[in-house]
């Protein structure tokens, strides 16, 4: 009985009934085979939000996602609608022909079921877990920082069409109660007692020291409103290490249904604090080979955004063809384009800064934590890492336009990791 055949109410798949529901698939019965009784499903989904099966066939193997009506990490008690499925679908269509090849490919999407079958990639695992247990990405940085770059460029109005940004914009700003979720969770409720917070024992005074900094906590709540007003481009929305799957020479990005549009540095900004907090963290991970570790982290940092600038100009180059910064005002009139090019990415960089620092808070203070820090045992050696973190963070929001470039931020790093803050 195919999904369709189903009939068009909503219900949660199980590792039991998935063979029955979604058989008669074409694109799914491509991948795997035509018969599901020969189907081999297991449930993987280990993040917050969605139930995640692989459907293993005698043809090959899928993903298939589905949305659940509420937030997996905390029950039913925290409802959630379906529709995020059908942003995230949009935006892996959109980020696909963006850059072609950063994103899984997609099979099958039921906006009833609130469901998407997509490729299955493997041998790629998730981008955190390698970088926890210390294991390097060949190319990581260009094609991540390709990816920032080209998503930002091509989805503002430095390339498309206005009408069809603006028509983009209004399609995504239905995805309301999703991005709620970044503007407590990120910007919010790490700055006071909020219900669901959670924090290692023993940051206690750093806390305080945090929700006490009236000017930090005006300019976190300035970038919210940018967050929330500024529709430059179209979000990933959620660019961490969990959200990137790898080898050990590829990358690719998934789960993007934190889709919004919001300000270009937003996603490069968060992608860069993930580093940072694997950097942070090593020293609970690492024994002999923990300084190349963590320099190498460093240098993918500044090969991102030395990757996203190249490109970037690049775009600038050759596809500027939207409405903003028009070759009739520069180049045609025979100016150069380069200053005006150079100041919005001075721009874009020092939203990426504050933004970086904001997201090295929220992991440590507020609901979702990152395994990089959550997996150390002892919890005065993890409490006195994400101190480090959190003070650097806090740096990085307070000065966010003085930090002159990836290097200063690496060496800014370097210095936080030599300090015993508690």
């Amino acid at each position: 009985m195919s999904a369709e055949a189903a009939g068009t109410e909503y219900g949660a798949l199980s590792v039991e009934t998935l063979g029955e529901r979604l058989s008669g698939i074409d694109r799914l019965e491509e991948r795997v085979g035509a018969d599901p009784s020969l189907w081999k499903v297991r449930e993987v989904g280990d993040g917050n939000l969605n139930l995640v099966f692989i459907v293993e066939g005698p043809k090959g193997t899928a993903i298939v996602k589905q949305a659940l009506p509420y937030v997996r990490l905390v029950g039913d008690s925290w409802p959630l609608p379906l529709y995020r499925a059908f942003y995230e679908y949009h935006a892996l269509i959109r980020q696909a022909e963006r850059d072609p090849g950063s994103v899984p490919e997609i099979y099958h999407f039921d906006e009833a079921q609130a469901l998407i079958v997509m490729e299955f990639l493997s041998p790629h695992v998730i981008l955190r877990r390698k970088l926890i247990l210390g294991e390097q990405v060949g190319g990581l940085a260009e094609r991540l920082g390709l990816f920032c770059a080209r998503t930002a460029f091509r989805g503002s109005e430095l390339s498309m069409e206005s009408g069809r940004k603006k028509a983009d914009v209004g399609l995504f700003s239905g995805n309301v109660e999703i991005p709620a979720i970044t503007e407590s969770l990120v910007f919010t409720d790490p700055y006071f007692d909020a219900e669901m917070n959670s924090h290692t024992p023993g940051l206690e005074p750093i806390i305080a020291t945090l929700r006490g900094d009236a000017r930090m906590k005006a300019r976190v709540q300035r970038m919210l409103m940018t967050f929330a007003s500024n529709t430059e481009t179209m979000l990933h929305g959620d660019l961490h290490s969990g959200s990137i799957m790898a080898t050990e020479t590829e990358a690719k990005v998934i789960d993007p249904e934190f889709v919004q549009y919001g300000p270009m540095g937003f996603d490069i900004g968060m992608l860069t604090a993930n580093y940072l907090m694997a950097y942070f963290s090593q020293p609970a991970h690492r024994g002999a080979d923990l300084e190349a570790y963590q320099e190498w982290l460093l240098e993918v940092i500044t090969g991102t955004f030395a990757a996203f600038k190249a490109e970037f100009a690049r775009l600038w180059r050759e596809e500027r063809t939207g409405m903003l910064y028009p070759a009739a005002l520069f180049e045609d009139q025979g100016q150069p384009s380069d200053e005006a090019r150079d100041e919005l990415l001075r721009n874009i960089w020092q939203d990426a800064m504050a933004i970086c620092g904001i997201e090295m808070h929220r992991r440590c203070l507020s609901l979702a934590h990152n395994a990089d820090f959550e997996e150390i045992e002892d919890v005065a050696m993890r409490a006195s890492l994400e101190v480090r973190n959190l003070m650097m963070g806090r740096d990085l929001i307070l000065n966010a336009e003085t930090i002159a470039d990836p290097a200063a931020l690496c060496d800014m790093a370097r210095a936080y990791n030599g300090k015993d803050v508690l």
